[in-house]
């Protein structure tokens, strides 16, 4: 398996992660026996960094990646993250709380969940504006210091607020959505940013919440209770200007003689080392399907043609129905 370092001089990872969330939410019925055989799977392939939150399936992604890890600890690079506050009785609302007291009782109820001593990669889920965020990755810091966790990261953040926190304490990864259909890292500052502070740049949903593979064909293909059904860039006119895009990866991907799924992991990963994609997944086939892209090297060619069939902005509609709390 291909290695990538999480930041200048950061620790080892796989190239290529796996996303736990979409196995206990949001995309469908939860299957924790097939999860699990994925996740055993991914170990098996020499996949190690795995991608959970507190707040996927309100705390259930965490018990279900705990459960999967028991006595494989070792081999795997454990990233969660903390931040973003759900309701369990109205589970579609959201408040962010970045207080150094919740920083901490947050972190000690993901490691009783993952049933870990320590958490190697901690991410604040999203910037709380109404705490410094200095104050947040100060607290952040006194967890590394006590052992609880060993790498600091960020989801979602600033230019502005990468700096400041890097300059309380070194950040090594920072996570945003980044895809073929969104590319806002390379226009926002974030990937700039994070190049010049060393920091790594992970990918999530790099398949476009699954658009880019090419399967998704109807909205009806969206089981009642997956998200998608009211998501932007799924919805009304958007999902047939954004299928006319898919559709023309897909031919690119023919032409290839790959998937789409791989043509548009391998163009996330050819755009530098310290890009890595953590795609999602629950089933064993599509994770295989996913590492395949690791094998794929695109020419400059090949990628200048992927630009102009995809470019920056091409996508319709925006990623989130409420936008104000990404890129804080």
């Amino acid at each position: 398996m291909e290695q990538r370092h999480l930041g200048t001089d950061g620790p080892p990872v796989s190239a290529l992660g796996l996303g736990c969330m979409g196995m206990s939410e949001f995309y469908g019925e939860a299957d924790e026996a097939q999860s699990i055989r994925t996740i055993h799977r991914a170990l098996e392939l020499g996949v190690t960094l795995l991608d959970t939150a507190d707040i996927y399936g309100l705390g259930d992604n965490e018990e279900l990646v705990g459960k999967a890890i028991a006595g494989k600890r070792e081999g795997v690079f454990l990233a969660t993250k903390f931040g973003i506050v759900r309701d369990p009785n109205d589970p579609t609302a959201r408040r962010m709380d970045g207080s150094p007291a919740y920083v901490k009782r947050a972190c000690e109820a993901s490691l009783r969940r993952l049933r870990v001593d320590h958490i190697d990669l901690y991410y604040q889920h999203r910037v709380d504006t109404a705490v410094p965020i200095e104050e947040t990755v100060g607290a952040m810091g006194e967890l590394v210091r006590a052992g609880k966790v060993r790498y600091l990261g960020l989801s979602e953040a600033s230019a502005e607020n990468m700096r400041r926190a890097h300059a309380a304490h070194r950040v090594c990864a920072v996570q945003n959505e980044w895809s073929l259909w969104s590319r806002d890292p390379e226009e926002n500052g974030m990937l700039s940013t994070a190049r010049e502070l060393g920091i790594a740049l992970v990918a999530y949903s790099p398949l476009g919440r699954g658009f880019l593979t090419g399967a998704i064909r109807t909205p009806d293909d969206f089981g009642p209770d997956d998200y998608r059904r009211t998501s932007p860039r799924f919805v009304g006119e958007n999902f047939g200007k954004n299928l006319q895009l898919v559709d023309r990866v897909r031919s690119l991907a023919a032409a290839r003689g790959c998937t789409p799924s791989q043509l548009a992991l391998a163009w996330l990963l050819a755009q530098g080392e310290d890009v890595l994609p953590i795609p999602g997944t629950k089933r064993v086939s599509y994770l295989e399907e996913n590492l395949g892209a690791l094998s794929i090297a695109l020419t400059p060619d090949e990628l200048e043609e992927i630009d102009a069939v995809f470019p920056i902005g091409a996508a319709a509609g925006s990623r989130y129905a409420d936008m104000s709390f990404v890129n804080r």
